[in-house]
């Protein structure tokens, strides 16, 4: 029995927040932004939209992609770190509510910008086992919330939105999950991190006051370890295989920095028209931003059955991952 990523579907606000909005928000400029990230808009969930309204929108699309009903869903992970609550119930608890899903599997885990890889890893295994046959991972973040917007250097980074896939159990050796590879180093969690809120420094005057509740990252030297870590672990997993960056069809990057990915790109001699780049009109959006891309590409009609993807990320942690993979899924007609 093997693991196949059978659909993809994701979820964006409505609302656009632009480079020019920040200008007048905070000092910068439209020319700084796309110089330095390559981001020209973003988009930000309303005042009553949650991050697991959000994951349940992406996941309503790829369980109907899938083919599938809700109730044949035996398990629900959500990559998340801005979770409606901090401690419980779980993300992934209250989208299976939302979506009327009593009695099945549910969890969260915490692994940043790589969570998306994380969740698939973790579906492989469960369905690989025999344990689950239907796996839905969810990757939704509503960042807006966790952001300080007084901070020029992070809040021009980051959006809102959510992108689910179903992995169900196959026999078809071809439409299996390559690999995965996923680390971590958590020497370097001062890089990109919210002290805030936990039992470290817990919610106090003092901690609403400097802010310690929204993101915090020393960019310089996450952006050095970024390029370095994230090129290192796509060499290694296509030689684990024994496969050629010649042979990928589809590169899905994390969506963090534009400079990042032309890094990356650049040192494995990826085309153009192999890299998937989406954020220009999405930013950061941490473990949404590589099923939002890849569902992307799956509506444009450019992702068919049958393509090699190779998905890669990097986030706080400090977390890292790659994944090899074929689209199992139903092309668009």
């Amino acid at each position: 029995m093997y693991a196949a990523l059978k659909s993809i579907g994701a979820y964006v606000p409505k609302k656009v927040l632009t480079n020019q909005d920040f200008e007048a928000m905070v000092d910068t400029t439209d020319e700084w932004i796309t110089k330095r990230t390559g981001i020209k808009e973003r988009h930000i969930a309303a005042k009553d939209e949650l991050t697991s309204d959000m994951g349940v929108e992406a996941a309503k699309v790829a369980i109907h992609r899938a083919g599938l009903k809700i109730n044949d869903i035996d398990m629900i992970i959500c990559a998340t770190i801005s979770p409606d609550y901090l401690c419980m119930p779980s993300t992934a608890c209250v989208i299976a509510s939302k979506l009327g899903r009593t009695n099945v599997t549910a969890f969260d885990i915490s692994a940043a910008c790589t969570g998306f890889i994380y969740a698939l890893a973790i579906a492989k295994a469960f369905i690989e086992s025999g344990m689950k046959k239907n796996v839905l991972i969810v990757g939704a973040e509503k960042l807006s919330a966790i952001v300080d917007y007084s901070d020029r250097t992070t809040c021009v980074l980051f959006g809102d939105g959510a992108g689910a896939a179903v992995i169900s159990a196959t026999r078809k050796k071809s439409e299996a999950i390559t690999d995965i590879h996923v680390s971590s180093d958590g020497n370097y969690g001062d890089l990109l991190m919210t002290p805030g809120c936990g039992v470290k420094n817990v919610c106090s005057e003092q901690v609403i006051e400097e802010k310690l509740c929204t993101m915090k990252m020393k960019g310089n030297e996450t952006f050095k370890i970024a390029v370095r870590t994230l090129t290192s672990d796509v060499v290694n997993i296509l030689n684990d295989n024994n496969i050629s960056s010649d042979d990928i069809k589809h590169f899905i990057p994390h969506q963090a920095n534009y400079r990042i990915i032309k890094a990356v790109g650049d040192a494995l001699k990826l085309s153009s028209d192999q890299i998937v780049l989406t954020v220009e009109k999405y930013g950061n959006t941490s473990s949404a931003s590589i099923p939002m891309a890849m569902n992307d590409i799956w509506e444009s009609g450019r992702l068919q059955y049958g393509d090699t993807m190779l998905l890669d990320a990097f986030g706080g942690g400090l977390t890292w991952g790659s994944a090899l993979l074929p689209f199992a899924g139903k092309s668009v007609k």
